[in-house]
C-alpha cells in the first residue's frame, strides 16, 4: 500500500461505496481538527490527509448501514 497516496480501492473492502467513504474521510478529519483545537495544537499536514492515513492503515474503520440508498426522498 503507498501511504503517500493510497487508492480508494486500497482502502475499502469489498461491497463497501466509496462515496461512504468519502463521507466517512469527511466526519473524521472534521473531529480531528475539533481536537486540535480543544488541544490548541497545530497541525502540520491537513486533516484529510490524516483521517485518509487513519483510514489505510487501519486506526478508524467505517461502519456503513445495510440499507444506505435504498430511500431517497425528493
Amino acid at each position: 500500500m503507498n501511504m503517500l497516496r493510497p487508492s480508494i480501492s486500497e482502502i475499502i473492502k469489498e461491497n463497501e461505496s466509496p462515496y461512504s467513504l468519502v463521507v466517512a474521510v469527511a466526519k473524521r478529519a472534521r473531529e480531528i481538527t475539533d481536537e486540535a483545537e480543544e488541544d490548541k495544537k497545530v497541525l502540520i499536514d491537513k486533516p484529510v490527509k490524516l483521517a485518509i492515513e487513519e483510514f489505510a492503515v487501519g486506526k478508524v474503520k467505517m461502519v456503513e448501514s445495510e440499507n444506505i440508498g435504498l430511500h431517497v426522498e425528493e
